[in-house]
């Protein structure tokens, strides 16, 4: 999947916490999401505050299928909440490959 691809695809299905999303669907929305912040950041600090704000609407529910692509429950996104070590966990878990369904 193309940054872009994944980039609206991750908007289009903002508030679906069912099915899967693979690696690259995630990694390729955390980079072009990661590139528009740093745009809206050189433009207006209010558009990034927006901006960040907004890019949770479909951020929390790609990691929610993320998780379920690799056999995890949803409950372990709350591993985030936990300072340094949970964040970094999360990162590790976010790069498994995928289980077979």
């Amino acid at each position: 999947m193309r940054l872009i691809e994944a980039f609206t695809s991750g908007w289009n299905r903002s508030f679906d916490y069912e099915g899967r999303s693979n690696r690259g669907d995630y990694w390729w929305f955390v980079l072009a999401n990661l590139i528009v912040g740093v745009l809206t950041a050189l433009i207006s600090d209010k558009l990034n505050t927006v901006y960040s704000l907004a890019s949770l609407v479909p951020g929390i529910p790609l990691a929610v299928r993320r998780l379920h692509d690799i056999g995890k429950p949803w409950p372990w996104i709350f591993l985030a909440l936990i300072p340094i070590v949970g964040a970094i966990w999360l990162i590790v878990l976010f790069c498994q490959p995928s289980i077979a369904a």
